[in-house]
Parts: C-alpha cells; structure tokens; sequence
C-alpha cells in the first residue's frame, strides 16, 4: 500500500505513470533507509523514515532546491515527499555515482565555491530549522556570524549534550571566546552544511555531487573545516576551491572550532568517545 501511494505521488508530480517494479535496498546513512525504485524506464532514490521525521525530508527537498537554484554544483532534485502508511518519504532523482578522478575533484571544489558565492542579505541562518543527522539544527537568522554560531551552533550542541551526561569542564571559557576567535567578517553563504565524504561523489560520467545537505547560509569556511574531518577529500578539490575563491587568512585557526560542532554532535548522536575528544578540541581551540 505505501509503494503504492508513493507511485502514484511520483505520477502525479511529473506528469508521467510510474509503477516500481523493483525495489532495492541502498545505502540511506545510519538515519534514514534508502531504496532505488525503478520501472522499465526511470529510477528515483527514496528515503524512508518515520511519519513523524517528514519535516526533516520537507526541509532537506527545500535545501536542495535552494541549492539547484544556482546552477553550480549537481544536486540530486527532489522530486516530491509525504507520508504514507506510517513512513514519511522523500524522492530524489537517482544518480550513478561512480569513482571520480582528479579532474572531477578539482571541478568540485570550483562549483562549491561557485555555491558559496550565493550570500544572503538576511545575515546568518535559514528560513527555518532543519537537521544535523537527526538532530535539531537551529537556523534564527542572525546579523553577526560569532554571535550565530556561539548560540546557535555550539551553545545548542553543549544543552543537548548537558542532557546526555556530558562533561565539558571548558565549555563556558570557550562560548565566552568565540567573539575573539571568529574576529573575520565573512560573507552569509549557502552552504552544504554537513559535508563530509560520505555526502560528496562523482557521478559515472565523473560529474561531481553533493548530498543529504543541513542547508543555510553562514561562513563557507564551514564546509571546507568538515571535508577535512573524516578522512578528508582529494588534494584536487582543494585546489580547485582556491583557484575559484581562496580561503580567507587564519582558516587553519578556525577550522577545529567548526569541526567541534560536529563532533559534539557525534557525542548527541552516538554517545561514545566523542565527549573526550570534544574535550581534547576545547583545549587545544583555547590553547
């Protein structure tokens, strides 16, 4: 019944009758289950969660869209989302993605700085909150960048954590520094927002992609600090970004204090080590 209801959805928006035959399981993250759905001539990525995670999909087809519109990097489209049964859904246009080589890793890093250049003159944040994982992601528009992402970014990490039993001896020394240590004046850029490798590829014909965005507009540094923090992206894609738009002076400084919010919200998701190694960031951030 739910296959059903989810075909017919897909009828309805393109404007063409879609009835999977096949329906395979595929990799959708450790937060969502994911299935390509095919006929005999089209194929779409669905996500399935529950009913009551669709705003989560609602907002991540609004990200998207928002990052289609600038004709930069490849995004798959969202193609529509509800709830059906007891699932919410989202559908995505399917793309292959394949290996990449150099080149395509260098074009990834010119068309996200491409991206980055869409500013908003809202100052920081987003229309509306959306999801880090599957946690809050709280996006009140802001005028001043260290004041956004002392409150909104880490400040809300560390009361999430505080529930969870964290420890974090030098929280209140680091919140009380980041005007000191985010003294630059960047630009509000649409950024990806979660852009680790396991969100970034290259399609078959080596087009590069980015994915499962946490969509708003804040310094593009962001998303540059977060490649490098699993495992890191290809040296071409780094070049790549600097020939289009070079990294503003003292990223290397600020690039932990960015990465801190992720794994702070590791420690939200997934409990574990992460507290200590939030903990050994913090000192080395105030060192």
């Amino acid at each position: 019944m739910m296959w059903t209801e989810i075909d017919a959805h897909i009828s309805q928006v393109t404007g063409e009758k879609f009835h999977s035959q096949q329906r395979r399981s595929v990799g959708g993250g450790c937060i969502n289950q994911g299935y390509a759905v095919c006929d005999d001539q089209r194929t779409y990525f669905v996500k399935l969660n529950q009913a009551s995670q669709v705003t989560m999909f609602e907002v991540e087809a609004l990200g998207l869209q928002q990052m289609l519109q600038t004709s930069t990097i490849r995004v798959p489209k969202p193609i529509c989302w509800g709830i059906a049964g007891n699932s919410g859904y989202l559908v995505l246009e399917w793309l292959e993605i394949g290996g990449g080589n150099t080149k395509s890793w260098f074009e990834m890093g010119r068309k996200l700085a491409a991206m980055h250049k869409t500013a908003s003159n809202q100052g920081f944040g987003w229309d509306m909150n959306n999801t880090i994982g599957s946690t809050p992601q709280i996006n009140t528009w802001t005028a001043n960048w260290a004041e956004f992402y002392a409150k909104h970014r880490l400040g809300y990490q560390f009361q999430l954590a505080k529930r969870r039993g964290g420890d974090f001896p030098q929280q209140k020394d680091l919140l009380t520094a980041i005007p000191e240590l985010l003294t630059h004046q960047p630009q509000p850029s649409l950024v990806h927002g979660d852009l680790w490798s396991g969100n970034a590829g290259c399609t078959t014909s080596g087009e590069p992609v980015i994915f499962d965005p946490a969509t708003y507009f804040g310094d593009r540094e962001v998303d540059i600090a977060m490649t490098e923090l699993f495992g890191g992206f290809p040296a071409a894609f780094y070049h790549g970004y600097n020939e289009f738009w070079c990294l503003d002076q003292g990223y290397e400084r600020r690039k932990n204090l960015y990465n801190l919010y992720h794994i702070l919200n590791h420690f939200n998701l997934f409990g574990g080590g992460y507290a200590s190694q939030a903990n050994r960031m913090i000192a080395q951030i105030l060192g």
